[in-house]
């Protein structure tokens, strides 16, 4: 059988353990030779019965599942449950909550919270990616205020978190940076909007001499020193100059305020990096006219990046002896 194109096809391919196996192996190992994640060794055995392969090196634990040393390991969670989860949440445009995960797969909420979040790791892209732009692109920088609505809350939390004031107070800040060229977007959930936190961003992840297009902030006010051909369109006369726009960004905002909104409903800031991650991997892979990738694609590129990434409960929770780390 060949591998799956549809969700339907994946259910019932991925039911099968044997095809589960292969297909790790295929992802894992593009030469189909599995090696031992200890000592790299390819005198390795499969252990039918066990489900296990076993090493002949001389180490201990010689034996090994195909988990160990990707974002599954250490779960008791059958790959036959694993594919499927990442088929859907890569696959579904405003994601896949975990009640929804719970109900499909027959796990509990909690285990299905925490299967979401580790496949989350494995689809974020990292830091070491090269930069956007250059002399003769664009791009655009803009960001976004997540948070709760004032005018959802009851009167007296709201004079509590806003005293009287307006605007973005107690809400988090996420930068985007959107190369037009290659159709791809930079997330990142930021400290504050001061200017050289924002700029600093800007110099970290785009060429110099590229046309940074924005809006009126003032935390962008300076970028024309720094060697890029800085424009801006102020928001109160119009939103499109031409060239000049962040409608690009726009798009991608309302996408991820969507998924918030609509799928995930309560987001807490310790944990929102995660969930502009998943977003931003379906953003950048979606199939466009120059990048044609369909379901299946999708899905063989979120599993060619789960191996060397490891999330535990304690570190999900930002607990280390009791104590809930900083964000």
């Amino acid at each position: 059988m060949e591998p799956p194109k549809t969700l339907q096809e994946a259910i019932q391919y991925f039911s099968d353990f044997e095809n589960c196996r292969k297909f790790m192996v295929s992802v894992r190992w593009l030469d189909g030779k599995v090696c031992c994640p200890t000592c790299g060794s390819d005198k390795v055995t499969y252990l039918a019965k066990a489900r296990l392969y076993k090493c002949y090196g001389d180490h201990p634990r010689p034996k090994f599942s195909l988990k160990v040393g990707t974002v599954f390991e250490d779960s008791p969670i059958a790959l036959e449950k694993w594919l499927p989860a990442v088929w859907l949440v890569v696959n579904c445009k405003n994601g896949v909550s975990s009640w929804e995960l719970h109900r499909a797969l027959g796990v509990t909420q909690k285990s299905a919270w925490f299967m979401l979040h580790r496949i989350r790791l494995a689809l974020q892209s990292g830091s070491g990616l090269a930069k956007m732009g250059g002399p003769g692109c664009e791009v655009e920088a803009d960001e976004a205020f997540i948070g709760g609505k004032g005018r959802n809350m009851h009167k007296k939390r709201r004079s509590e978190r806003f005293h009287g004031q307006r605007g973005y107070v107690g809400k988090t800040v996420v930068m985007g940076i959107l190369d037009r060229s290659e159709k791809r977007v930079h997330t990142k959930v930021m400290a504050s909007t001061k200017h050289e936190v924002i700029q600093q961003e800007i110099v970290n992840r785009v060429e110099r001499g590229t046309s940074v297009f924005t809006d009126e902030s003032n935390a962008y006010y300076d970028l024309a020193a720094k060697d890029y051909e800085h424009k801006f369109v102020n928001h109160l006369i119009k939103y499109v100059d031409g060239r000049v726009h962040t409608n690009g960004l726009e798009n991608f905002w309302a996408l991820l305020k969507r998924s918030l909104g609509g799928t995930y409903v309560c987001v807490e800031p310790f944990h929102l990096f995660r969930y502009v991650d998943e977003q931003a991997f379906r953003y950048n892979n979606r199939a466009t006219r120059e990048n044609p990738l369909n379901d299946a694609d999708r899905f063989q590129l979120a599993l060619s990046q789960i191996v060397g990434k490891r999330l535990t409960y304690d570190q999900l929770t930002g607990k280390t002896g009791g104590v809930r780390l900083p964000l």
